[in-house]
């Protein structure tokens, strides 16, 4: 099959993939010299502030014009601070203080340590409508379940962002909030009508193109109103159809990882790379687990085959190449004016709610260091696992003597919750759960703990689908370092 060399840089121009290592390999730095346009970056590649810059100045040396991505949410979804909990709450618990000026605050403070880092597009802000509380993977990504909340504080999160000098990207287009199933291991189906489409999931979308972002994410979904068949990632009914020529989106159209089972795996990574370019996408996202050149080989010979058997057009692909070097020789002014200090700190307090259930309900401060049981749930793939969340730690520094227990399903089986009573004694006892609605373990461990200690603390670190938990439930939206701080701070009678 005749792919000409042209042909085949236009095609790697299109893949934006991930590497392992905190330093650039030698096979990126070649490609990007030779025709590689940009690159994502993931928590593997981030150690600390001074080693990123350090690494993206080696990629921009390679490069000028380069386009480097990062998924950098704050909150739950964080890359650059994956290894201590992010300094910031993620879109929920902005959601909940509805202060839209804040919201921009929190985003350009986000944009201020991208710009720092080197970096010129963050995938965020998720633009999705948290319309199904049982959502496994969207959930405290979403500024909530209002359309009308949700649009309003997407349009200042990129005002914040691109005020500071990086493009924000809006998804998951056109809407992941209201599905029950995690893209990464199935194809999630939106059914409902192209009537409540418009009114709910496109809101958020209409206003942040109306806003002026830069990019605009994809989303694996099946969306039955437009397209019975393709997900929307791999739709020109949904990409061209809708996005482009329905909504007036002119920007760069990414798609979400393309090594997601729910388009990887019908079609495999170069097949649903080239139907994706087909459809109307301008960039391909890899390397979540398949970080490394065979990958990016595999895609580009994909696209490239797919144009000479008429497939896919060239002028498709060309336009798509075209708009991946636009985005990445954008240059923003940044605002000159520097981030308020600890706004994240600040915006995790004012989210924090309480209430009391109970005439048992202990007052704050404390009277005693507590015993804290964590109930830690698996989290799906868009969270880095073993990041630092919960109230115990910040918790035990400002009262001395407090002990914590960290359990995962399977450890509060076998009496667990008669030892995190003999644990209490007779202090405080806080449970501490995430989701719990949508986790009977958790919703179990917790009635029986409760049944002997009706003073019990609830910090719900999740969506807080029950109040009625303990004496006292305290919802802090958000799992965020911060959020346990906050947490910590009621407790302790220290906000």
């Amino acid at each position: 099959m005749k792919r000409s060399r042209d042909l085949l840089l236009l095609a790697e121009t299109v893949v934006l993939p991930g590497f392992v290592g905190t330093t650039a390999p030698n096979w990126v730095r070649r490609r990007l010299a030779d025709g590689l346009a940009g690159v994502v970056l993931f928590s593997r590649n981030v150690d600390t502030p001074a080693q990123l810059a350090e690494l993206t100045a080696r990629l921009r040396a390679e490069k000028a014009d380069i386009l480097i991505g990062i998924d950098e949410e704050a909150g739950e979804v964080t890359r650059l601070e994956a290894r201590t909990g992010s300094s910031r709450p993620g879109n929920y618990a902005l959601g909940v203080v509805d202060d839209e000026a804040l919201t921009e605050q929190v985003a350009a403070d986000v944009g201020h340590d991208l710009r720092a880092a080197g970096i010129n597009i963050d995938f965020a802000p998720a633009a999705d409508v948290n319309s199904n509380p049982d959502n496994p993977v969207i959930g405290l990504r979403a500024f909530g379940a209002d359309p009308g909340l949700v649009a309003r504080h997407t349009s200042a999160w990129i005002r914040g962002l691109q005020g500071a000098g990086v493009a924000a990207c809006a998804k998951h287009f056109p809407g992941h909030g209201d599905t029950s199933v995690d893209s990464h291991h199935g194809i999630p189906r939106v059914t409902a009508s192209a009537e409540k489409l418009a009114a709910v999931e496109l809101a958020p979308f209409r206003a942040a193109i109306a806003e002026g972002v830069r990019s605009i994410m994809t989303g694996h979904l099946l969306v039955t109103a437009y397209d019975a068949e393709l997900p929307a990632t791999l739709s020109p009914r949904i990409l061209t159809g809708l996005l482009r020529d329905e909504l007036g989106f002119d920007g760069l159209i990414v798609t979400d990882g393309i090594e997601m089972t729910a388009v990887s795996g019908p079609y495999g990574l170069g097949g649903a790379s080239a139907l994706a370019v087909a459809a109307g996408a301008d960039a391909i996202c890899v390397g979540g687990e398949n970080a490394g050149e065979d990958a990016v080989e595999h895609i580009r010979d994909a696209i490239a085959d797919a144009v000479a058997e008429g497939r896919l057009a060239e002028d498709r692909l060309a336009d798509a190449a075209a708009r991946v070097r636009a985005l990445a020789s954008w240059h923003a002014d940044a605002a000159q004016t520097e981030p308020a200090s600890e706004i994240g700190l600040a915006a995790a307090r004012r989210a924090v709610r309480i209430t009391r259930n109970s005439p048992a309900a202990p007052a704050f401060p404390l009277g005693a260091a507590p015993h804290v049981v964590e109930l830690a749930p698996e989290t799906n793939l868009a969270i880095d696992k073993g990041m630092p969340w919960g109230a115990g730690e910040p918790l035990s520094k400002l009262l001395p003597g407090t002990t914590v227990t960290r359990l995962t399903a399977p450890e509060t089986a076998d009496g667990a919750p008669g030892r995190a009573l003999r644990d209490a004694a007779d202090r405080p006892l806080v449970v501490v759960v995430r989701d719990a609605h949508r986790h009977p373990w958790q919703l179990g461990f917790v009635e029986q703990v409760r049944a002997a200690r009706p003073d019990l603390v609830i910090v719900e670190m999740g969506l807080p689908g029950r109040t009625d938990l303990g004496a006292v439930h305290i919802a802090t939206h958000g799992s965020a370092r911060v959020c346990g701080q906050a947490a910590a701070e009621v407790l302790t009678g220290t906000a």
